[in-house]
């Protein structure tokens, strides 16, 4: 037998044994007890491979009956249709999860639209003399599609077919390849937007908006982790990563680059001024010129918008109300006279209803006629009214305006038309993925649209990215829709059942129990979080993540607030966990994809040793959020607080 089974098989059977060990005798067990087993049961029938809905849905009706049964055995049967009914329909009420088949959409149509060959290849070229470059650009490739399409499995699967190969052809090591492949596809389960995050926050009852901003930087941040391992150990070990060939570093030019790069300048800016000036490029066509300039200059124009527009921000004036208005509810000393609400109706007031003296009474209509009067506008007020000059621009724009200027002089300055070249392919490659994720992401944490509205923005995104790419058809939209379907199915079954276990545990008495024994063992918040994340990281081996949120975030969410830590930040950990989820045998599926796909001598074994150094990094980059929280926690502070 497999060494691969014999583990999946050990760690249920400890599951099984540690059950029956810690849980009392038959005779002095409760109902929280049995929520315990329960709990107990449910990873052992989904480690032996039973469908995790309708296992959860299952388990839960016969607890939720045995529940009910011990408090009313005639109704037993009805209250646990009714509580089925009931969740299922709480579930499919919740608007949350409507952004899960939009994003899911979303993903399919770029997977369609055939960008991952020519964003490998682009990255490849443009990142060619960086030790490592080939498993650096399969990191970020990885990254950029597995955030587009949120698909672990098809970019592990594609990036299996397209870069796996060339890495292997290039000379890198076997494990190395397979780890940079399976842990730049797992990214997509953390950086936004993130079904997972989704799954989570109609989970926890936390803002997916806040979510998704608190996961930006951390998402970037394993990224960052992830290309300066690879870069420290081709460095370290050359061997392990051999540099690029200068033919594999080959870009070949357009007959007017070869022309003008050899007659005037091999730098792009000099070249082609100096081929549009001068008559001695009659051969080079003018439109290509003019082009090729405006292609070269979108780095000037792009810093100019940016800077411009937060130019504009910085100086607009502040917005003055008018001297000589009196705030609505207050007398003329400025005090605020509160009115004392009466709640059951209109009442009486205090005392005889009398009549004003004679005097206060024949000078009340005056005052009412001179405060009914119009009064003229004075100086001040009509001063007040006029708009208020700009502000000056604060010192730091500037440092910044001159840092901008420096960097694009050097980017000129060793801007050649072989750059030039790899600048037109991420032009057609990365930028349209990486503008779709901005504009989807920047809608949401700037809070222009819902999740759901930045869902549906970005389906029809990903629509124009396949019409743009000739890839789009019918039957490609009949595929992905029927895979959207597919997944968004299993994900709303999963949260039925989810909803219904959750339910059944609680009536059981399964939370209270658990929430008594952590309670009694006196910890302080460090020790229940290295506790909580520890226990997330053993179940990242047997279980996959969605299994994880649904089943046990519901019993360490009630938790928190009596330790004080936030659910938001505890969230956010969560996902950076979860990573191993993927990337932890035996049920590691990024490993069974990327082994679908690869060589024949590539073993399995070889592609789980390859991703333990990246589990490592995992847990480097849990600490360093847990250290730092504001990696994690400045964003949503900046934007929402």
């Amino acid at each position: 037998m497999r060494k691969e089974v014999w583990f999946g098989l050990s760690i249920m059977a400890f599951v099984v044994l540690t059950a029956f060990v810690l849980l009392p005798a038959p005779s002095e067990m409760s109902n929280g007890h049995l929520g315990l087993l329960m709990l107990a049961l449910i990873v052992v029938a989904i480690m032996l491979g039973f469908p995790t809905a309708f296992t959860l849905m299952g388990m839960g009706m016969v607890f939720a009956w045995i529940a009910y049964r011990s408090q009313n055995p005639e109704l037993a049967v009805q209250q646990t249709l009714d509580l089925m009914v009931q969740r299922a329909f709480s579930v499919m009420s919740n608007d949350v999860l409507i952004s899960i088949p939009l994003f899911v959409f979303m993903g399919y149509l770029v997977e369609r639209a055939n960008l991952i060959e020519k964003l490998f290849k682009s990255l490849h070229l443009a990142a060619a003399r960086v030790p490592g470059s080939l498993a650096v650009a399969t990191i970020i490739t990885c990254a950029v599609f597995a955030t587009a399409t949120g698909i672990v499995g098809a970019v592990v699967t594609l990036m299996g077919l397209l870069a796996f190969p060339a890495m292997l052809k290039a000379g890198y090591d076997v494990k190395l390849s397979a780890g940079a492949i399976t842990a730049g596809g797992c990214l997509g389960i953390l950086i936004p937007p993130s079904v997972l995050l989704i799954v989570y926050g109609a989970t926890a009852g936390v803002s997916v908006v806040q979510l998704y901003a608190g996961a930006f930087f951390p998402g970037i941040m394993l990224a960052t982790l992830y290309v300066g391992y690879v870069i420290i150990l081709a460095k370290l070990k050359p061997h392990l990563a051999p540099p690029l060939s200068a033919a594999d570093r080959h870009v070949p030019l357009p007959e007017f680059a070869e022309i003008v790069s050899t007659t005037v300048s091999n730098k792009v800016l000099p070249g082609l001024i100096g081929a549009i000036k001068g008559k001695r490029n009659a051969a080079v066509p003018m439109r290509d010129l003019l082009n090729h300039l405006v292609i070269a200059l979108l780095p000037t124009l792009l810093v100019a918008v940016v800077m411009g527009s937060i130019f504009m921000s910085l100086t607009s004036p502040l917005e003055r109300a008018p001297e000589g208005m009196v705030e609505m509810g207050s007398n003329a000393l400025g005090s605020v006279e509160e009115t004392p609400l009466q709640f059951g109706g209109l009442q009486e007031p205090a005392g005889s209803l009398q009549e004003p003296p004679e005097e206060a009474a024949s000078q009340a209509p005056m005052v009412t006629q001179e405060a009914a009067a119009p009064t003229p506008p004075s100086a001040e007020a009509a001063k007040a009214v006029e708009p208020e000059p700009r502000r000056a621009a604060p010192a730091g724009f500037w440092i910044a305006l001159g840092i901008c200027a420096i960097a694009l002089a050097l980017f000129y300055a060793i801007f050649s038309f072989v750059r030039l070249e790899i600048f037109k392919m991420l032009l057609g490659s990365f930028f349209p993925l990486a503008m779709l994720i901005i504009s989807v992401l920047g809608t949401i944490v700037f809070g222009l649209a819902t999740p759901t509205e930045a869902a549906a923005m970005g389906s029809l995104g990903g629509l124009i990215l396949a019409a743009a790419y000739r890839r789009l058809n019918i039957g490609m939209i009949r595929e992905s829709v029927y895979l959207t379907a597919k997944t968004s199915a299993m994900v709303c079954w999963l949260f039925v059942g989810s909803s219904i276990f959750s339910a059944a545990f609680a009536l059981l008495g399964g939370q209270e129990l658990i929430n008594q024994w952590v309670l009694s063992l006196d910890m302080t918040p460090v020790q229940f979080m290295i506790l909580a994340q520890v226990v997330i990281f053993l179940l990242g081996w047997p279980l996959e993540w969605t299994e994880i949120i649904v089943i046990f975030m519901p019993i360490f969410i009630p938790l928190l607030p009596h330790f004080g830590i936030d659910p938001l930040f505890f969230g956010l950990l969560v996902a950076l966990n979860l990573q191993t989820a993927f990337l932890s045998p035996p049920v590691a599926m990024a490993a069974f994809y990327l082994k679908g796909v690869s060589p024949p001598h590539v073993t399995l074994n070889q592609i789980f040793a390859g991703m333990m150094p990246f589990m490592g990094i995992q847990v480097v980059a849990i600490v360093l959020l847990y250290v730092f929280p504001a990696i994690g926690l400045w964003l949503p502070h900046v934007l929402y607080k």
